[in-house]
């Protein structure tokens, strides 16, 4: 039998008729008020979707092979200690390795010894370089620029910290300089807009930041050959495995509008705002939903994080256990090719096309308002995420958004004073900044705070 006889079994139901029976089935309870709800970013989901709610919408496909790589996230302080760890993770499932430079100036020869030889990716992220630092570490860099990608995001910098590395005009001249002098190779732009979802942004707003973030590079900056973005994944599945769609749609319009040659590059990792120090195996849930719609999302690179980054400093164990869970939906959930299975979700659809038109709404706000800079110099930008953590914080503090093991289903033999090799907590330091940097924060922070004191 072929799909269309099939099909021609069944009398089509519209919409309508759908929303008919389930007012029936309701018994008298309001459609309306029982079962469509309304998101953080303003959307209303429905509780079901047919080909009516995309009938007069563009859709947006992935690439028809949208591959992802196991990426490795490893803290360096030690260049030695860091080259061997890459080793071992390569050999035991990672795909790509992701430098997070803690400290500077670094033996670059040690760090990058044998792995450079290889055709796994390998990232270098100096968001956290010093200031003293910053020139003699793009200099030590030099020779090895061609084969790793390069991650600096000085806007990202400011945003997070409230400081340039070294003042606007002379990070803007190193960035451009060091983009000149590699124009061939893979260095590009480097985005960070987990900044602002790890402190509370919602999903529309993550995607207007990003793409208005990355306006103030392309304003600066005449032909990077490429554009990493970093995004951070919460727990609202189908909002992100949308999130990321809506950005890739986004930034095709802008450069197809803008005639640019940039490639996209999307790195996921789970978001730290819902992760939580009691029940802390919940984590494992968490970040095992968080990359499979980073993976359904069309990501480039997948990075875990341990289930007990915020209490542990890293170790073997809990990261053998977050590269394994990616292992896993790689190669026995067959998550290789998982984007493809979104395609004619009308739910997906609709979410998309609605995340992306509110976004480039915002998008269009702040461009007109003067930009990404301006807005973020006046603190608004930091006044619209710290708008929304708070309503999100309020509906966790409420028990309407609820995370299992902490204001749901709590045990209240969980004691953790003991367990804490590190402070969980956001630590306020006192020092003198340009703008209001933008923190990231976790919903479960007051609570275990208080949860500790009673132990």
């Amino acid at each position: 039998m072929t799909k269309t006889a099939l099909f021609s079994e069944f009398t089509p139901v519209t919409a309508k008729q759908w929303k008919q029976k389930i007012q029936y089935d309701l018994k008298g309870a309001d459609y309306n008020d029982t079962l469509v709800w309304e998101s953080i970013e303003g959307i209303k989901v429905k509780p079901f979707y047919n080909a009516e709610d995309v009938s007069d919408i563009p859709k947006y496909r992935l690439p028809k092979k949208q591959i992802w790589n196991i990426g490795e996230y490893i803290s360096v302080t030690d260049a030695e200690i860091a080259n061997k760890k890459a080793k071992q993770a390569l050999n035991k499932g990672a795909e790509a390795i992701y430098f997070v430079l803690e400290t500077t100036p670094t033996h670059f020869p040690a760090l990058f010894h044998e792995l450079l030889d290889t055709e796994h990716p390998i990232h270098l992220d100096l968001t956290t370089l010093e200031v003293e630092g910053f020139e003699q570490a793009i200099q030590e860099l030099n020779p090895y620029l061609s084969k790793i990608h390069l991650h600096i995001d000085t806007i990202g910098h400011l945003a997070k910290s409230g400081n340039w590395y070294l003042s606007m005009e002379k990070d803007k001249e190193l960035l451009k300089s060091l983009l000149d002098k590699t124009a061939k190779n893979h260095v590009g732009l480097s985005i960070d807009a987990s900044i602002y979802g790890n402190a509370g942004a919602n999903c529309v707003q993550q995607l207007a930041y990003a793409l208005a973030h990355t306006t103030e590079y392309l304003n600066q900056i005449e032909n990077p050959i490429s554009l990493n973005t970093t995004f951070a994944v919460g727990g609202n599945y189908f909002f992100e495995i949308a999130k990321l769609r809506a950005y890739r749609w986004l930034w095709e319009s802008l450069r197809t509008e803008h005639n640019l040659a940039h490639q996209l590059r999307i790195i996921a990792k789970p978001a730290t705002r819902n992760k939580t120090i009691y029940d802390y195996n919940v984590n494992l849930l968490r970040t095992s939903t968080e990359c499979m719609a980073a993976v359904l999302g069309g990501a480039d690179m997948v990075v875990n994080h341990p289930y007990d980054l915020l209490y542990k400093y890293p170790h073997e164990f809990s990261e053998r256990i977050a590269r394994n869970q990616l292992l896993l939906l790689k190669e026995e959930a067959y998550f290789n090719d998982a984007p493809a299975t979104t395609e004619g979700s009308y739910f997906l659809d609709s979410l998309t096309y609605q995340l992306a038109q509110k976004a480039l709404e915002l998008y269009q706000q702040i461009e007109a308002s003067g930009g990404f800079l301006v807005n973020l110099k006046k603190g608004i930008i930091q006044k619209k995420v710290k708008e929304v953590a708070e309503k999100e914080q309020q509906l966790f503090d409420d028990g309407i958004l609820k995370l299992i093991g902490t204001n749901l289903f709590q045990n209240k033999a969980d004691k953790m004073g003991g367990a804490l090799d590190k402070n969980p907590f956001l630590q306020k330091k006192s020092r003198k900044t340009l703008i209001p940097p933008i923190v990231a924060t976790r919903l479960a922070e007051k609570l275990e705070k208080k949860r500790l004191e009673n132990e």
